[in-house]
């Protein structure tokens, strides 16, 4: 069996936070449509190349429930990861809604991207949602390498 656990759900609000058709346009790119069209086409490519599963990451904040839709549609096929910004005030609010309303399974950091150290309180309240997950909807944090 082999699984992907690294693929960005580049999904109709991940473009529209980029710009939306402008932003397809420069990278000559389809649309991705719906959630649920964008997941179907995920699972013909990963039939294609003979990959059980994939890790699905919604690539913007935010965004947690266009892979919740992709999850919903697939559940033997994905798993859904959603980016978190911890510098936002409602991080954590966040979090355990996708999480708990879209069943999302874990949280991505991007230190660098968002400017924060792994060591701030904010991400620490991440991890605190993170470990009050318990049972099939466990949750983890995954993080970028490198901090700000």
């Amino acid at each position: 069996m082999i699984n992907d656990a690294h693929c960005h759900f580049f999904s109709t609000p991940f473009f529209a936070s980029l710009g939306g058709d402008s932003a397809l346009a420069k990278l000559g790119w389809d649309g991705p449509g719906t959630a649920e069209s964008l997941a179907d086409r995920w699972v013909a490519e990963l039939d294609t190349h003979q990959v059980s599963r994939a890790a699905l990451i919604a690539s913007v904040p935010g965004d947690a429930a266009s892979v919740a839709a992709a999850v919903a549609r697939h559940r033997d096929r994905f798993v859904g990861f959603f980016m978190v910004d911890p510098t936002r005030p409602d991080a954590a609010s966040t979090a355990a809604a996708s999480i708990d309303r879209d069943g999302c399974r874990a949280m991505c950091l991007f230190p660098a991207m968002h400017r924060f150290s792994i060591q701030d309180e904010r991400a620490r309240r991440l991890f605190d949602v993170a470990a009050a997950t318990r049972g099939p909807r466990s949750s983890c944090i995954a993080a970028s390498c490198r901090s700000a």
